[in-house]
């Protein structure tokens, strides 16, 4: 019995010692080994199984693939003190396992240190360049038709030096230049920036600001139409109304002309008939003219009135 537990023993120890003798690196993976610390030996990068002395020495694993950094947006000024929201994206690898775990050891420190260099060198080149100039890439919307360069803005219409594109391979010597120069034996491949924004609020006014110089813009339009329909209806309206008042001034002057011909025609029809009473009503008549408002009109026997109205009495 005891010769037994005695193999299981072994056994078991001999398992324990294999299994911390033996290491698997597998694809898309490369390894080191230390022992009290200090790194022994040549980095392993190729897959396969590989073994270490048991105890004494530790393996560090590391990604030998391409590695992902996606950092947070950020606010970055441009050189005509527009606020811009900038957020990057970059891809790396680790190129040296062994100078990677002497400067940096954990992959938290790597995405720090690259977090650090980035949004540095992200912010020194959008910071010396105009918006226009982050924005856009070519000079193609310049070379458009007057007719649609009507409708864009003056900012719109200035062509570019330097460009998006430019600006991003700037970021990237940078990047490139800072990760070389302190040797984290690690090298970035590429940096972009994946997605750009206004800041809110400048671009809520610039939006309300536009919005209301095209609203003048259209009701500055339509006044100007509106005044010229409105001088135009006038002008017309005048133009009837001088003809309505020449045709009804003829009108009335052909009335007026039939009215004074039919009343001197009854008159002398009148006159004809009765020449005396004809007479007294045109003495009755200058009588009334002369004779207004409250007054007495005091007659001698010999005046030609009392005369008249004497023989109109004595009639019988």
């Amino acid at each position: 019995m005891i010769r037994w537990i005695g193999i299981a023993v072994l056994v078991l120890g001999a398992f324990i010692v294999l299994s911390d003798s033996a290491f698997v690196v597998e694809e898309g993976q490369q390894a080191i080994i230390t022992q009290f610390g200090r790194i022994v030996g040549r980095p392993y990068t190729q897959a396969g199984l590989y073994w270490k002395i048991p105890f004494i020495q530790k393996v560090y694993l590391f990604e030998k693939r391409i590695l992902e950094w996606d950092g947070d947006p950020d606010r970055i000024p441009t050189l005509d003190k527009k606020y811009i929201f900038i957020d990057s994206t970059a891809r790396w690898r680790i190129t040296d396992p062994v100078q990677f775990f002497m400067t940096l050891r954990t992959m938290r420190n790597a995405v720090d240190r690259l977090n650090d260099i980035i949004d540095s060198a992200v912010r020194d080149q959008i910071s010396q360049y105009t918006l226009i100039e982050v924005v856009r890439s070519t000079n193609h919307i310049t070379q458009l038709p007057p007719e649609q360069l009507v409708s864009m803005s003056d900012e719109a219409r200035i062509p570019i030096q330097v460009g998006h594109d430019r600006i991003l391979e700037g970021i990237r010597r940078e990047v490139r230049a800072q990760v070389e120069r302190l040797n984290y034996g690690i090298e970035v491949l590429d940096v972009r920036i994946k997605n750009m924004n206004y800041e809110a609020e400048e671009v809520r006014r610039k939006v309300y600001d536009r919005m209301i110089a095209e609203r003048n813009r259209i009701a500055a339009l339509y006044l100007s139409e509106g005044r010229g329909k409105k001088a135009e209806i006038e002008g017309e309206m005048q133009k009837k109304l001088q003809q309505i008042r020449s045709q009804a001034y003829q009108k009335a002057q052909e009335i007026r002309g039939k009215a004074d011909a039919e009343a001197i025609r009854i008159y002398a029809e009148s006159y004809g008939r009765d020449p005396e009473f004809f007479a007294f009503l045109r003495s009755m008549e200058a009588y009334r003219q002369v004779i207004q408002g409250n007054h007495t009109l005091i007659i001698t026997t010999d005046s030609p009135l009392y005369q008249y109205l004497k023989r109109v009495a004595a009639r019988p």
